[in-house]
């Protein structure tokens, strides 16, 4: 009953007739001797997968959810890193959490701990020396501890408050000694719980952005027009009585590739590109040289709100019929305010 159902997903490679991990000593790897490697550590998690305490994994992840204080995790080595990155995990989706080094806690960082926190152990034997040393003082500290290893009947699980097994049928190493399955399921482990907290924090996907405002996700869902738009005297603006060949150094100075047609109170009339320029000298020759903005702009070209989210602005210039580089941004009464450029949209990291 405690297991995970026999529906969990496999991955699937060429049949290995063996279950142990083969040693080679040749120079060179070729393709079976890799997919077979694959194959048997696809077995190993597999094995994880079948076997885990999945009502134990339950009670651990709500331990984290019902902890009123910040979650440590620790461990030595390998284990460690994997501790390090799911607490890493945990504080990217708002959940206080920290890595607690049991060397440095001994020397002072313990300091940190209390009463309201969890602090879990990661250890492949449940024997690491550094952890078992730090038992004392954490508990001293009144925190909540549990161990998460994967040998039965450890020292470590018979000191902590709650012990989560996590099944480890061997290495992928020869050897059965690197920690490379061990740490593969710890892995797994961890950040499986972690998507569940997620979910059971209700965690939306705006405050996902918030917690990562650097990165693509994080700047499509903060970012606003009105922080990519260029202001003011970077506008590049003409009246529609302007002739275009007085307007060229405007065309071309601003890096917007467009004239934006004002009126004197700064409603947008049209604007002007240099395609137009392009099509308009094609079209009319020597005659440019009379032809105003105003009778050659575009006098319905596609606008955008300061408000509205810069992901929404990219969209707009993809939109068909063709594609533009640009839009201008005006208020609830037309009048421009900014300018949006593809470039700039590009350059902000979307």
């Amino acid at each position: 009953m405690g297991s995970l159902p026999a529906t969990v997903p496999e991955f699937h490679f060429p049949d290995s007739s063996s279950k142990q991990t083969p040693i080679h000593n040749q120079s060179s790897i070729d393709e079976t001797t890799l997919l077979n490697l694959f194959k048997s550590q696809q077995d190993y998690l597999n094995f994880f997968f079948n076997n885990l305490d999945i009502f134990q994994t339950l009670t651990f992840t709500r331990t984290l959810l019902d902890s009123s204080g910040t979650v440590f995790f620790s461990g030595v080595g390998k284990s460690g890193f994997v501790a390090r990155k799911i607490s890493q995990t945990l504080v990217s989706l708002g959940v206080p959490s920290g890595f607690l080094s049991p060397v440095d806690a001994l020397h002072g960082d313990i300091g940190i701990i209390t009463k309201r926190d969890v602090l879990v152990l990661f250890s492949k034997s449940g024997n690491t020396d550094e952890l078992l040393r730090l038992v004392p003082c954490a508990k001293a500290k009144g925190a909540y501890l549990i161990s998460v290893t994967s040998v039965e009947d450890n020292a470590l699980a018979r000191v902590c408050n709650m012990n989560v097994h996590l099944p480890l049928e061997r290495e992928l190493c020869p050897f059965n000694l690197a920690p490379v399955t061990s740490t593969a399921i710890q892995m797994i482990f961890g950040d499986t719980v972690a998507i569940a907290l997620m979910g059971a924090r209700n965690l939306t996907r705006e405050e996902y952005a918030c917690n990562h405002p650097a990165g693509r996700i994080g700047k499509s869902l903060i970012f606003k027009v009105t922080d990519v738009m260029k202001k003011q005297d970077e506008l590049p603006v003409c009246k529609e009585t302007d002739l275009i060949m007085d307007q060229l150094v405007e065309l071309t100075s601003k890096g917007c590739g467009c004239l934006l047609v004002i009126d004197q109170d700064y409603h947008l009339i049209g604007t002007f590109t240099d395609g137009d320029l392009r099509r308009t000298l094609k079209a009319s020759g020597e005659a440019i040289f009379k032809l105003t903005v105003g009778e050659m702009c575009n006098r319905n070209p596609r606008t955008i709100s300061p408000d509205a989210m810069a992901v929404e602005a990219m969209k707009k210039m993809e939109a068909p019929p063709s594609p533009v580089q640009f839009l201008p941004v005006v208020d609830y009464e037309n009048r421009v305010i900014g300018i949006v450029t593809l470039h700039g949209l590009v350059s902000a990291g979307l």
